[in-house]
């Protein structure tokens, strides 16, 4: 499992792959995000890799940032770790279960970038319901699914982006930024608009396929 996923992060460093394209958009969200902020921000990234899409966006912005960053693979874990600014924490720990971060929430930013292509439909479905626990009234959710995801878990007929915002809509969320690349990957962006949340303890609400 640590190495698939170590050699699946090798193709951030090809300019031209759909993953390297998707990094800038995401990235470009989250920095807008943190430039509107008006006060400090909490932020938590669930399967964040070695940390790539939110650090360097994290240290280069002016706004007072704090967060965690929850990655199960050890190694890519230590990379965000020895790359991570004063006040970002990373977690070696499966962010497949609330018990993990909900400590932390509810925080104003939340990523859930990689995980919709790698579970069950039924596992998104839990997971979008359970992102309002973990989000303050106004918070803004980033997320992401690819249309052409290798071994694809989906029984959705279609893009199987629209089911994920669709679910987001069905929960009560504000779609602020929907991105459908023709390389094939989808970055959404939605605003939860209240009340705060209050996280599970304990809750699983996705296994990685």
């Amino acid at each position: 499992m640590s190495r698939d996923w170590q050699q699946w992060h090798e193709h951030y460093d090809d300019p031209d792959s759909s993953l390297s394209k998707r990094l800038t958009v995401v990235r470009g969200a989250l920095q807008g995000l943190l430039a509107a902020a008006e006060g400090p921000v909490r932020l938590l990234s669930l399967c964040a890799g070695d940390g790539r899409d939110t650090l360097p966006v994290v240290r280069a912005s002016d706004a007072s940032v704090t967060g965690v960053l929850v990655e199960l693979d050890p190694e890519l874990a230590a990379r965000a770790r020895a790359n991570a600014p004063a006040g970002i924490e990373v977690r070696t720990a499966d962010a497949g279960t609330t018990a993990s971060y909900a400590d932390v929430a509810p925080v104003d930013v939340l990523l859930e970038c990689g995980i919709f292509g790698n579970v069950t439909d039924d596992d998104i479905a839990r997971t979008v319901a359970a992102t309002p626990s973990l989000l303050v009234a106004g918070g803004h959710v980033v997320w992401t699914r690819g249309n052409n995801v290798p071994r694809d878990p989906t029984s959705y007929e279609g893009d199987p982006a629209e089911l994920v915002r669709g679910l987001f809509l069905d929960a009560g969320f504000e779609e602020v930024v929907f991105v459908s690349d023709p390389s094939g990957f989808r970055v959404g962006v939605s605003r939860w608009p209240g009340p705060d949340g209050v996280p599970g303890p304990g809750q699983r609400v996705f296994h990685f396929v």
